[in-house]
């Protein structure tokens, strides 16, 4: 469980609280499904790995639900080996990259590896949900493509649009992956805010040894966190997301909140940042 932080308070906090408030770590577990609670927007962030059985999406005691999906929706993007997801409404195998959305009320979900020596690592994302919509897995080819940046800047990168309003409805989650160019680190610049809508980032093929800086805060008073490769960073609305890699990387962006339009953001210029 995680509770919201008001931004003033968050000023004062050193380089452990930080870590404790906003990363999220060990997300992928052989043989377990992990999830941390959040309070920006009842935000849901974890991962499913599973091995050689089949992972149950189980509704614990503090969810106060029948079911995982009784009240909520979910997006799922794998980012290991080839994995199905088997409801009660149907089966969906995903592959590398590939997303899975939830509608409200789906049950009996499980979690399976085609190859328990290559185990899917399941990304989730989970928000509340007021209707239903149909689930619907989508592929990068199907997804809204933005391409943006240049190697001059450092930030060469494509959008991919996986689980968005214009690609098919939700509630309120949007989720999509941004991949960073060879030779860019950068993403998210310039930096914005939304006061709308809360966001997560996921960070994966970081290369070993490697790291991702994430920036995080107020823009007149930014704070960092050292990320590793498969770690998320919550971000409240009221918070910059934008990191420098010691390499390129791929990242997972999911929201939830009031608004669903995209460009909806107060944007920063990195000239005018403290």
């Amino acid at each position: 469980m995680r509770y919201a932080v008001h931004p003033e308070d968050f000023r004062s906090y050193d380089t452990e609280r930080i870590r404790k408030e906003f990363l999220v770590e060990n997300i992928f577990i052989p043989g377990e499904i992990r999830l941390v609670y959040s309070m920006y927007d009842r935000f849901i962030v974890g991962g499913a790995c599973p091995t050689d059985q089949a992972l149950d999406l189980i509704a614990e005691d503090d969810l106060k639900a029948g079911f995982f999906l009784e009240r909520r929706e979910m997006g799922i993007i794998n980012t290991g080996g080839q994995s199905r997801v088997v409801t009660s409404e149907g089966e969906y195998d995903l592959g590398y990259k590939e997303a899975l959305y939830l509608g409200r009320g789906v049950k009996d979900v499980s979690f399976i590896s085609a190859d328990p020596a290559r185990p899917a690592r399941l990304y989730i994302n989970s928000a509340p949900a007021h209707q239903k919509y149909p689930s619907r897995k989508t592929t990068v080819k199907e997804a809204e493509v933005v391409e943006l940046g240049s190697p001059l800047s450092s930030n060469h990168r494509v959008i991919n649009k996986l689980l968005v309003n214009s690609v098919l409805p939700t509630c309120q989650l949007q989720m999509g992956m941004t991949e960073l160019k060879s030779g860019s680190v950068w993403n998210t610049m310039p930096v914005h805010t939304h006061n709308r809508r809360m966001e997560a980032y996921f960070y994966f093929e970081v290369p070993e040894n490697q790291a991702v800086c994430h920036f995080m805060g107020d823009p007149d008073e930014t704070r960092h966190v050292w990320m590793k490769n498969g770690e998320a960073v919550l971000s409240p609305s009221w918070s910059i997301h934008s990191a420098a890699g010691t390499s390129n990387y791929t990242f997972i962006w999911g929201m939830a909140g009031e608004n669903l339009d995209y460009s909806d953001m107060d944007v920063r210029h990195p000239d005018t940042l403290k």
